[in-house]
């Protein structure tokens, strides 16, 4: 059986031994907590009503943050996990787009029929299909390939249809209920949804609520008592949680923070199941997420090789000197 995005499971492989500064850099649940709020995630419960820009609006007010941002948008109507990055972690909130999703949908079919006919055609789209955005969407109408991993969990009352669906990242449920109800002959609408995933956050774990932030936020500032804040306000790392990672040696730490890609010396550990130009996550070895980059080489070939660019930089989230500056400038970019 194949595996769901967030099943897979990845062994990290050790290329040397190195053991990190304690100097420099600090483990991400040690962080002071400004420091904690600065490079954080919310695993949040939208409500239905306000739309995800207001959702996000009210959490910089909240917590008098000058930037922060939602990992996917919800429909006004719609329920469930939005991640919301605050400050520097922004700078990730691009990760949420392309991860995997799961809702829970309400389908109300136009005509009464009969449940198993019902059943059979939901079966028949689990797997990829092809899909064109809904006039009220943000994104361009072309028609684009998208993958149903599973639709399960259906129940029935009436015309009203229950089911949990598990989808790529960019599935719009709504067009889903619709091609349903075309295939039907009965034709259908989506009533209600509720999103219960995205990437390793889910509705299961560490969900929370607005008023669990104000109460967090509250105990902080007015009880100086951070422990709360501290366990709803996730650090961006966990956010990566389904991304491969390579954990880089101290040296090659502040060169990758000036933009430079990664060299093969440069890496202490790794993870299994890197693939050429998927994204990966560049750590430090107190598991401090220094930068996104492209791959340019396998998990294998990082494993045989000891020179060569494995990784190409692209976005940069630590700030420059955490680590000490160990390398030489060379012409163009610099290596790590």
């Amino acid at each position: 059986m194949k595996l769901l995005p967030w099943q897979v499971e990845r062994d990290v492989i050790t290329k040397v031994d190195e053991e990190t500064d304690p100097v420099h850099g600090v483990a991400p649940q040690s962080r002071g907590i400004s420091e904690h709020i600065n490079h954080g995630v919310l695993n949040l419960d939208k409500p239905s009503g306000p739309t995800s820009h207001e959702v996000v609006a009210w959490v910089k007010q909240l917590l008098k943050i000058d930037h922060a941002g939602h990992g996917g948008t919800l429909d006004p109507r719609v329920t469930g996990v939005l991640p919301v990055a605050l400050q520097e972690a922004t700078k990730i909130a691009q990760v949420f787009l392309y991860s995997g999703k799961e809702y829970v949908c309400v389908m109300r079919l136009h005509s009464t029929m009969p449940h198993e006919r019902v059943q059979e055609v939901i079966d028949e789209f689990v797997g990829e299909l092809y899909q064109r955005p809904p006039l009220r969407s943000s994104v361009t109408r072309r028609l684009r390939r998208r993958t149903i991993y599973y639709i399960q969990d259906v129940e029935f009352l009436e015309k009203r249809v229950l089911f949990r669906v598990g989808c790529q990242a960019g599935t719009y449920i709504r067009k889903l209920c619709f091609d349903i109800g075309e295939a039907l002959g009965s034709g259908a609408h989506m009533e209600e949804l509720r999103r219960t995933r995205t990437g390793p956050l889910t509705e299961d774990k560490d969900l929370i609520t607005f008023y669990d932030l104000y109460e967090a936020y509250h105990l902080w500032t007015e009880g100086n008592d951070e422990s709360k804040l501290r366990t709803i306000i996730q650090p961006m790392e966990n956010a990566l949680a389904l991304v491969p990672k390579i954990f880089l040696r101290d040296s090659a730490v502040d060169s990758i923070c000036h933009g430079a890609n990664l060299a093969v010396p440069g890496i202490a550990k790794f993870e299994s199941g890197i693939w050429k130009k998927g994204v990966v996550g560049l750590f430090t070895l107190k598991g401090e997420l220094i930068a996104l980059a492209k791959a340019l080489m396998t998990s294998e070939e990082i494993d045989e090789k000891e020179r060569g660019l494995a990784t190409d930089t692209m976005r940069v989230i630590m700030t420059p000197g955490t680590y000490p500056r160990l390398w030489r400038k060379r012409g163009g970019k610099g290596q790590g």
